[in-house]
């Protein structure tokens, strides 16, 4: 069983900084991708920035500027800065891993439990 667990977030001011981590535990033979999701109420869940093996990271438009994702695939973790936050950027932020846990190479998904992030005066 797969769990990704993420931490970070929470309430800051427009303009202000974020960063959010994902800790991925389990039993791991192989990742294929790893990154983050949001959704906003009311709204649809939106890739945010992934990494896809052998790829450079991936944005979502509105964030390309703003966001850097990061990886340490030694402690199985991925981060997200996030600068320059707007009040649009308000959502829960998820963390996704599709992997794989033999040799075999079938492709799972994971996700986490969601993170709050708030960005309001």
């Amino acid at each position: 069983q797969v769990r990704l667990v993420e931490s970070g977030g929470g309430l800051v001011q427009p303009g202000g900084s974020l960063r959010l981590s994902c800790v991925a535990s389990g039993k791991i033979f192989s990742t294929f991708s790893m990154g983050w999701y949001r959704q906003a109420a009311g709204k649809q869940r939106e890739l945010v920035a992934k990494f896809r093996s052998g790829e450079p990271p991936n944005y979502l438009g509105s964030v390309k500027d703003r966001f850097t994702i990061s990886r340490d695939n030694f402690k199985n973790t991925v981060y997200l800065q996030m600068n320059s936050l707007k009040p649009e950027d308000t959502a829960i932020y998820y963390c996704n891993a599709e992997i794989s846990e033999t040799p075999r190479l079938e492709v799972l998904e994971a996700w986490g439990q969601g993170i709050q992030v708030t960005v309001s005066s």
